[in-house]
């Protein structure tokens, strides 16, 4: 151990309390740093994970065509027109779905494609009551490889829904508010014609928003009910890499011609939320690693006042400025590096107890537990913070004893 480590530490037990002060808010600190980033992360990555898992990472659905005018320059007969982009006009629906299938495919980060066919205002009639709800068509094959249907099933069996032309997919709440369950039949009425359906499964995603109003049905049924034997509404894709879908989204618009949505454009408003919330509560527990800092730079600045004699019996020793400065920065850096192993193995501790506190969300997701995320960067990030802050701090306690003569110690003049 070299002489001016040993110094700082008989230096750091002249001011015990206050740097126990220190050593909790950075404790504190950094635990609570990777707690708040571990659950929000969590959170954001989970309500990720089940829009993916229900409606892919690409959207594509209405056909892009171009409306030009022309402006003849030079006068009539001159043979020179400027063409003016006026806008971009949008046709609903997808006429030729198996050829649009067919050029998806041959896109590398493309991993599944499945064409979706969709009905509003349906009416849905149950012994219980009537309502009203949204009939999509899908060829199950294809919507397995592009979202998480087969593990959202809660009730029944896909096997069923596979093989029986009648068989219907509900959701939870759907199910819930008509009080249907796996096996009972239900009436669907559209456009003049009543059909009657049995429940094959049951699929809970924990969006509100589709376990109320989404049911499925095979296509070719939904195609007959709905009288539209051809074409698709839109069509849903998933990718290897999601978080290209934005790039790959406006290559795909100008390759296809039609518009493409990606799941971050989709999702924009919540995904601002998440990142807000992790941005605030970032900023809010940092405020331990401040006070650590206000503390540490207190308690230094007030070793250097009673500790002028010390430094002065140091430069007169030979003890350049550079050491004095080192001696009170290694007194700094004791404390932060016992604060940070704390912190860290305090905020993995209180991580996994908050992953298995039990709460229950619906709404935007389902789960019954906290949810959080393991990340080697939120323990990073936190380390860095207390390192600034604490460090920073510390700069001006050491430099000005750095700055002190052992002849003004003698004198008394020493500032």
């Amino acid at each position: 151990m070299s002489p001016n480590i040993r110094i700082a530490l008989r230096f750091l037990t002249a001011k015990k309390r206050s740097m126990l002060m220190s050593l909790s808010c950075i404790v504190l600190g950094v635990g609570l740093f990777i707690v708040t980033q571990a659950t929000t992360s969590g959170f954001q990555g989970y309500f990720i994970k089940t829009i993916l898992g229900t409606d892919g990472a690409l959207r594509i659905q209405d056909r892009a065509q171009s409306t030009m005018q022309s402006i003849t320059a030079g006068g009539y007969g001159s043979g020179f027109e400027i063409e003016n982009r006026a806008g971009r006009k949008y046709i609903e629906g997808i006429d030729y779905p198996g050829q649009l299938i067919q050029t998806l495919r041959t896109f590398r980060n493309v991993s599944g494609v499945s064409e979706v066919l969709r009905g509003s205002n349906v009416t849905i009639s149950s012994s219980f009551k009537d309502d009203i709800i949204q009939v999509y068509g899908i060829n199950l094959a294809d919507q397995l490889q592009v979202s998480d249907l087969q593990s959202q099933i809660v009730s029944g069996s896909l096997i069923d829904f596979r093989t029986d032309p009648g068989g219907a997919l509900l959701g939870g709440e759907m199910a819930e508010r008509l009080q249907l369950r796996v096996g009972d039949t239900f009436q669907l009425l559209t456009s003049g014609q009543i059909r009657r359906y049995k429940v094959a499964a049951i699929y809970e995603t924990g969006v509100e928003d589709i376990d109320r109003v989404r049911l499925y049905l095979n296509m070719e049924e939904a195609r007959s009910l709905l009288r539209r034997p051809t074409g698709a509404s839109y069509i849903q894709v998933s990718l290897y890499d999601p978080d290209r879908a934005d790039r790959d989204a406006g290559w795909m618009q100008e390759v296809l011609k039609y518009s493409v949505a990606s799941w971050q454009h989709r999702e924009q408003t919540w995904l601002q939320v998440f990142g807000a919330l992790r941005i605030s509560t970032a900023i809010t527990v940092s405020v331990f690693t401040l006070i650590a800092g206000l503390a540490m730079f207190n308690t230094l600045l007030m070793i250097v006042l009673e500790k002028t004699k010390d430094i002065a019996i140091l430069r007169s020793m030979g003890y350049t400025r550079r050491d004095i400065s080192r001696i009170f920065l290694w007194q700094a850096g004791i404390v932060l590096g016992i604060g940070t192993i704390a912190g860290c193995v305090l905020g993995a501790l209180v991580t996994f107890a908050v992953s298995q506190v039990p709460l229950e969300i619906r709404g935007i997701f389902a789960t019954n537990k906290f949810i959080v995320t393991w990340s080697p960067w939120h323990y990073v990030v936190a380390v860095a913070t207390a390192i600034v802050m604490v460090m920073a701090a510390s700069l001006i306690p050491a430099r000005r004893a750095a700055r002190l003569e052992p002849g003004d110690i003698i004198r008394g003049t020493a500032q």
